[in-house]
């Protein structure tokens, strides 16, 4: 059984915690002047969700992607959860990625206020642990 019941649970959830990271100025800056933005693509249930320095969008996205994230929603959730790390991820293809790696690692740093907000954001959608 997957952690998410839908696809518009997953959208809804991940859409939330990037929501979070678009209240935060420093990403924001460095989204909009590295033309930064990234395409997620998920599955199980499938959900695809686009963020750049101009917002989230769902489903189909508004123009190309810098980074494009393809894994399961259980795999997105463990990240997010901290279970799993995004080198080992990757290193393991549950994450696949289109785009530069390196650009990607350095993502990843920018990301804590999401890592931090997740497991709450979560719970608050009825999420299992």
């Amino acid at each position: 059984m997957t952690v998410f019941s839908s696809s518009e649970m997953a959208s809804d959830v991940f859409g939330r915690l990037f929501d979070v990271l678009l209240e935060d100025e420093q990403f924001v800056e460095k989204a909009r002047r590295e033309a930064l933005s990234v395409q997620l693509v998920h599955s199980k249930p499938d959900c695809r969700i686009f963020v750049s320095s101009e917002g989230v969008v769902h489903g189909e996205p508004p123009s190309k992607a810098a980074i494009t994230l393809k894994m399961s929603c259980d795999t997105a959730h463990a990240l997010w959860m901290g279970r799993l790390l995004v080198p080992a991820a990757i290193a393991t293809g549950k994450v696949r990625i289109r785009g530069r790696i390196a650009k990607v690692l350095e993502l990843v740093p920018m990301l804590q206020p999401a890592f931090d907000s997740y497991p709450a954001i979560a719970a608050e959608s009825g999420v299992g642990a």
